[in-house]
């Protein structure tokens, strides 16, 4: 079947080929063989990893490795309780990582769910609605207005039917389509004017057709196949983390050696300092580390999730705060996609009129003032032909929950079904009382004449109480060489060169304004007057008058540019429009800076590869591009080192989406294959979404940061006591048990606190970091160093006063390790309070983070459990400690912070994370 050319058969040839009666559709019973044959309509997800595969991956973690190695040491020692503790420590992990993956995905399909639920098909002679996936080859469909094609279709009914094929083919105009056979074999997509393909949308008319390919057979199923056959890259944090974990792997095997070499060295038992080695190979590696970055990353997911942005892959969340450049497409992302009549031109006069999107509300005003409708008749024969020489439907949806509130008016969400275009004359209409429902009760449409794209007009014939009417509207240069006459100051007058100019004039100055100009005209039709063809009812017609209209920008996306901007982020805008209305919605937005310049696909499609690269920093509107150019622009910035968000909503746009750094795909308007390619998908398809998503990148990779800075310093610290111990021929200052203690309650109820850290003011006001930066740039492994290493002194310090204090009998020793265990338990827990900001201690209010705070009072609690709980201090090696050796915990743990704090008050200004990261607007231009 596959090899038949569907456009190039007639409908006897299509019928026979099919096994499907194109009047009646499929029996009931010839449906289900053939959806056992063919399998369901839907494309797709690739290879799809069972649940039990998806948890067993999450112990592929090199470190996690390493942890089940250690389990086993301990086990093999006996320390049991050991095993048991690293045990459940790498269960959780895996639960968690598990949990966050199987819930994006199932947040993805979830709003794939939303393209195409459902088909009206005829089965058995009956219209029926069907969900789309139980389509087969020889349904036959059909479809009304604002429709999207459940699958690919063979035309062979057709009512003025034009189809939105940009997701597929990059026609940024709707395409006619008819039902004749094309002769021609070998056609593009674009040029297959009798096939509907799957994923496009109907914007006006109604069809029928009849189901040729389903699922990954059809053209977006294809180009899916494709997408995902093409390997994804490992993103930044995948690479620093496992580099990481390396280091830190060896950094703990070195030691072990060392401690276990000097122990045997100076006479010690093998067993015993085999088991010290094992201690610091705990205290080396942060077992909790992770399980706290999966914790982060999926806490900022929701977060991200409640801002309508969907992480299908977690680590590359942490790519958006490397982002530079976002690309961004104008219609629906930085505008609302919603055509609005902004301008009204009647008879030499200009009106505005008021009111954005498609609700009803707004008024009309000259010169300011606001314009009384009563006695404009001009006006009001405008608003007749606009709302009457129309097939969108303005439907308003009223809300459950105003309707509950007693007292209150309704609120309503006001929907559009049909071209938009359309839709804004209909709002129009609407807005000034004369909708198209009250019309349709006195006029009746006898025939249409639709639009094209070489007549640029429509027109209606209706019929009335005193007899019938032309209306027409379109592009203003092909509907006034049709014009006798005009409507000027209320009355008919002949259409003369001047007036034609002054109407000539004044559509340019609206087209110059980047508004998308409408002619209107009409006239009456004799009684016996034959109108057949578009050529005989459209001529000496009655010109009325201009609409101007645009698609407004987002009330909140300017706000969200100039974040970026300060964020030291170019914004891009990349569309399909005209060069001209780009321009002026780049304005608006503040999008071109003094010095930046726009290009048209036209003059990016002459330039070479190194002359793109020397100018395309400098360029920030890209207008009349198709898809394909995406691709070029995308690779350009890279090449100029810029990290890259790249929007897109179609399949064409999937390979640049792909390439990007940062594949961004559209939640409603996008295409399946979009979203595949993309790594974010935006459920409102609104730039200030995306400036959301990089805002909590940046918090995330930040709060990162911070329990890294945390766990590693605390442990630098540990290895420290138990290092300088051992080389100076000390008792061990911790058992393996309060190190375990320490790692598990300690560090991971404050870092876990860490990872939701609120975001310091100052985020959005720094320049992006850069890719390949280190995880410990910025100062951040000096402060880990310089803090454990102080951390691990004071711990020690105050074993050893303890220990000559206390002796070196069991129950002294057991009493300093105590009192270390609590001093490093304390440094610790003050220590994470410096950890909040990239300054000082004294930088942030402490109380800020109650997640932090209930954190550390369940550490001290649990410390103090372990203390003076009888039950518990044989398992923890500990004794209750008095008044004496808490003033000595409480100073030595003071410390670190205290002397760090100071040293960053008193410091030069300039030093650190400032002098890098300067604060305020940035200039983007490079």
């Amino acid at each position: 079947m596959e090899q038949k050319k569907w456009h190039q058969l007639s409908a006897e040839e299509l019928s026979q080929a099919l096994g499907s009666s194109l009047e009646k559709g499929l029996e009931a019973g010839q449906a289900s063989e053939l959806l056992a044959q063919q399998g369901h309509n839907e494309l797709s997800e690739g290879k799809k990893i069972s649940p039990l595969v998806l948890f067993l991956n999450q112990f592929k973690d090199f470190m996690v490795l390493i942890l089940m190695g250690a389990t086993l040491i301990s086990g093999l020692l006996g320390e049991y309780l050991d095993a048991i503790t690293i045990i459940a420590i790498i269960v959780i992990n895996a639960v968690l990582g598990f949990a966050q993956e199987f819930r994006a995905e199932r947040s993805l399909r979830a709003l794939k769910e939303l393209s195409a639920p459902t088909a009206k098909v005829y089965r058995e002679g009956e219209l029926r609605s069907i969900a789309a996936r139980e389509l087969v080859a020889g349904d036959i469909v059909y479809l009304e207005s604002g429709d999207r094609i459940p699958a690919d279709i063979r035309f062979i009914e057709c009512n003025s039917c034009y189809v939105e094929e940009s997701a597929l083919t990059g026609e940024s105009v709707p395409v006619g389509k008819y039902t004749d056979a094309i002769h021609e074999a070998d056609l593009p997509l674009g040029d297959q004017r009798n096939i509907g393909f799957m994923g496009t949308m109907l914007t006006r008319g109604t069809a029928k057709g009849v189901v040729v390919r389903t699922g990954m057979a059809t053209e977006m199923g294809k180009i899916a196949e494709m997408i995902q056959d093409a390997q994804s890259m490992e993103t930044p944090l995948q690479h620093r983390l496992e580099q990481l974990g390396k280091i830190l792997i060896a950094v703990a095997i070195g030691l072990t050696v060392m401690v276990v070499v000097a122990g045997i060295l100076h006479g010690q038992p093998a067993y015993g300092m085999f088991l010290a080695g094992v201690s610091l190979a705990v205290a080396a590696i942060p077992e909790g580390l992770p399980a706290i970055v999966t914790i982060a990353l999926a806490l900022g997911v929701q977060r991200m999730i409640k801002r309508k942005a969907i992480v299908r892959r977690l680590p590359s969340v942490e790519t958006l705060g490397c982002a530079s450049v976002i690309c961004s497409d104008k219609t629906g992302t930085l505008t609302q996609n919603k055509m609005t009549v902004t301008s009204v031109w009647l008879g030499g006069r200009s009106l505005q009129v008021t009111g954005e999107g498609y609700e009803p509300s707004g008024g009309i005003f000259q010169d300011g003032k606001p314009l009384d409708i009563k006695g404009e008749q001009p006006l009001k024969r405008l608003l007749q032909i606009g709302a009457l020489c129309n097939n969108a439907r303005l439907e308003r949806k009223e809300q459950e929950e105003s309707k509950k509130r007693k007292g209150m008016e309704s609120a309503a969400e006001w929907s559009l079904s049909g071209d938009p275009t359309e839709g804004a004359l209909a709002v129009l209409a609407e807005k000034l009382g004369s909708s198209a429902r009250s019309l349709e009760k006195l006029y009746t449409r006898v025939k249409e004449f639709p639009f094209d794209s070489e007549r640029k007009r429509m027109s209606v014939i209706l019929s009335h109480q005193g007899g019938k009417l032309l209306c027409t509207k379109g592009a203003p240069d092909s509907l006034m060489d049709l014009c006798t006459y005009v409507l000027w100051d209320g009355k008919v007058m002949p259409f003369t060169s001047t007036l034609k100019r002054k109407v000539a004039e004044a559509g340019e100055g609206m087209a110059q304004s980047a508004l998308r100009v409408l002619g209107f005209a009409y006239r009456e039709l004799k009684p016996n007057e034959r109108c057949e063809t578009e050529g005989e009812a459209e001529n000496g017609l009655i010109f009325v008058g201009l609409t101007g209209m645009i698609d407004p920008p987002r009330r909140e996306v300017k706000e969200a540019i100039v974040t970026c901007r300060r964020a030291g982020i170019k914004t891009v805008m990349i569309t399909g429009d005209h060069q001209l209305t780009a321009e002026a919605i780049a304005g608006q937005l503040g999008i071109i800076p003094r010095g930046g310049i726009s290009m048209s696909g036209k003059q990016l499609q002459a330039l070479s590869e190194d002359e793109l690269d020397r100018v395309v920093d400098n360029v920030y509107v890209f207008a009349r591009v198709s898809p394909e150019h995406k691709l070029r622009i995308v690779k350009a910035l890279q090449r100029r080192g810029h990290v890259v968000a790249m929007t897109g909503d179609g399949v064409n746009d999937a390979p640049a989406i792909k390439a990007a750094d940062i594949g961004i795909a559209m939640g409603i308007t996008g295409t399946d294959v979009s979203k595949e390619a993309s790594s974010l998908v935006l459920g409102d398809d609104n730039f200030s979404t995306i400036a959301a998503a990089i805002e909590e990148g940046r918090g995330i990779y930040e709060n990162i940061r911070k329990f890294i800075r945390y766990l590693l310093a605390s442990n630098v610290g540990e290895i420290l006591v138990m290092f300088l111990a051992m080389m100076a021929g000390l008792p061990l200052p911790l058992v393996p048990i309060q190190i375990l203690w320490v790692n598990l309650v300690t560090d991971g109820l404050p870092a876990m606190a860490l990872g939701v850290d609120q975001a310091e003011k100052d985020l959005m006001q720094q320049k992006p970091r850069q890719a390949k930066e280190s995880i410990f740039s910025r100062r951040l492994g000096w402060k880990i160093i310089s803090r454990g290493i102080l951390i691990g002194i004071c711990t020690l310090g105050a074993f050893w006063i303890t220990l000559k204090e206390a002796g070196s009998s069991p129950q002294g020793l057991m009493t300093a390790q105590t009192v270390a265990f609590a001093t490093l338990v304390m440094a610790q827990l003050i220590h994470v309070f410096d950890c909040r900001s990239s300054r000082s201690i004294f930088h942030r209010n402490p109380l800020q983070n109650k997640y932090l705070v209930l954190a550390v009072l369940s550490s001290l609690l649990l410390m103090l459990g372990v203390l003076y709980i009888e039950a518990l201090q044989p398992i923890f090696k500990t004794v209750p400690i008095g008044l004496r050796e808490w003033c000595l915990v409480f100073v030595a743990a003071g410390i670190p912070s205290f002397v760090m704090g100071i040293g960053s008050v008193l410091g030069k200004p300039g030093k650190g994370k400032n002098a890098k990261w300067p604060l305020g607007p940035q200039t983007v231009s490079r």
